[in-house]
């Protein structure tokens, strides 16, 4: 984590950042390395859970403000009845994600604003951005991921994605080490996202053949080559001169006569 911190300027003086804890084993692994993180950087910055209780059936409410109380967490509990609003604009059978996470940013948006929160810290993984950039390019048509800090278009809010170099499978391990109080997220009984699932298989498949493509995926995000695409808003191809390059390393490429590889990164 300390090191996608400093790669993409994340935290910086003064900060006061609100840790988005749903009670899954993303967020609780991101507060708990942030509360270490806190601790040990040279920058000085405030952390402030935040957990919005949508009011799904079953959701135990006492568990997390219990866990952040024994934990010595400055947080604050949101409690909005999204739910009932899901219920009523999703077809039944239709999965609620989508207009869930719709509905859950923009409270915690205006709640980063309210508590005077610099930052906003979600618990997207590695593997989590992968996807996303796979199911863009399968099923929307664009080169697009999850960026690991994002400026809201009203400037209000910055996105920050403190996991983004962490294996999913990582995340997981730790937290049954240390045993943090899982709140589940099918709660609402919502089906799964099918297609995010089928990539997600897509990646376990071609882990067996290529052992690192998920590490090869990642650097590539972070190793774009703007001529080397199709988009003449990145790179000016009627102005050719401009442009240099190896054509027998590209042939080469071509007709698969390179034996070199990239440098990866080390999904930690």
């Amino acid at each position: 984590m300390g090191e996608a911190i400093e790669d993409f300027g994340m935290i910086t003086d003064g900060d006061r950042v609100m840790v988005c804890l749903s009670g899954g084993k993303d967020s609780h692994t991101l507060l708990d390395l942030l509360l270490d993180v806190h601790q040990r950087a040279p920058v000085k910055f405030d952390l402030l859970a935040v957990n919005l209780d949508q009011k799904q059936p079953g959701f135990p409410a006492d568990v997390l403000p219990k866990y952040l109380v024994e934990r010595g967490v400055p947080f604050r509990i949101v409690e909005r009845n999204t739910y009932a609003v899901v219920k009523r604009l999703v077809p039944e059978g239709k999965t609620y994600c989508a207009v869930c996470s719709r509905l859950r940013r923009g409270v915690l948006y205006d709640i980063a604003v309210e508590e005077g929160c610099s930052k906003i810290a979600l618990g997207h993984h590695a593997d989590d951005i992968i996807t996303t950039f796979l199911l863009n390019l399968f099923y929307v048509g664009t080169l697009k991921a999850m960026p690991p800090v994002l400026r809201s278009d009203d400037r209000r809010n910055t996105i920050i994605r403190p996991l983004a170099y962490c294996r999913e499978k990582d995340i997981a391990e730790f937290a049954g080490c240390v045993n943090f109080p899982i709140i589940p997220c099918d709660l609402c009984g919502s089906q799964p996202n099918l297609k995010r699932a089928r990539i997600k298989r897509l990646i376990d498949e071609l882990e067996k053949e290529i052992p690192r493509v998920r590490a090869s995926m990642l650097t590539a995000l972070g190793n774009t080559i703007p001529s080397h695409l199709l988009d003449p808003n990145l790179f000016d191809f009627k102005r050719l001169s401009t442009a240099t390059g190896d054509v027998e390393a590209e042939l080469d490429l071509v007709l698969g006569h390179t034996d070199s590889e990239p440098a990866l990164v080390a999904l930690a």
